[in-house]
């Protein structure tokens, strides 16, 4: 897998302070998209133990909320190989961060559709997500006052809520963001 790009002081991509790991190559390819640089799988350098050892040491901060995850497309099989053991490695070093992941991917897709998503890694990927952003990015719904997502389509997703439930629920953001009325 190779990354395009790592922010290690991001405010926009999730609640708080976090380290964003953007993963090269999508399928995707949405009309409009604010990162189409990453669409290439060859696109920036791989992502390798050192870059993990990186990522890790900036989660140790305790201003540091968590760890973002977006890309091109985190989900794409070929990402999911490295991502899968990279994010049980966090959540057991860093066990008090989120981890929030943004995909083209609809919740069905993911877990009720014929889709390229579903592989041997996707459980374990949903199994240390705290929010999922799903759905592709639609250009015909952007809105630039949703918090954290770029399109109306977009949800974002309690994933432990989503797995118990077997149904995607809503995350839910403190009320002062809760609408566009701010």
């Amino acid at each position: 897998m190779n990354y395009a790009e790592i922010k290690t002081c991001d405010i926009a991509n999730g609640v708080g302070v976090r380290t964003t790991l953007f993963v090269s190559g999508c399928r995707h390819r949405c009309r409009g998209c604010f990162n189409a640089e990453a669409w290439d799988f060859e696109a920036g350098e791989p992502f390798t133990q050192a870059v993990a050892d990186e990522i890790l040491h900036s989660l140790e901060p305790t201003y540091v909320t968590g760890l973002s995850i977006l890309g091109g497309e985190p989900l794409e099989p070929e990402n999911q190989e490295v991502l899968a053991p990279f994010l049980e490695r966090v959540c057991t070093a860093a066990p008090d961060k989120t981890i929030w992941m943004w995909t083209g991917f609809t919740w069905d897709q993911l877990t009720r559709e014929p889709s390229r998503a579903r592989t041997q890694y996707l459980e374990r990927i949903l199994a240390c997500l705290d929010v999922l952003v799903d759905g592709p990015f639609v250009e015909a719904q952007k809105d630039l006052m949703l918090r954290f997502r770029g399109s109306a389509n977009q949800r974002l997703l309690d994933v432990p809520a989503s797995v118990a439930t077997g149904m995607a629920t809503e995350w839910h953001d403190i009320d002062l963001f809760s609408t566009h009325a701010w």
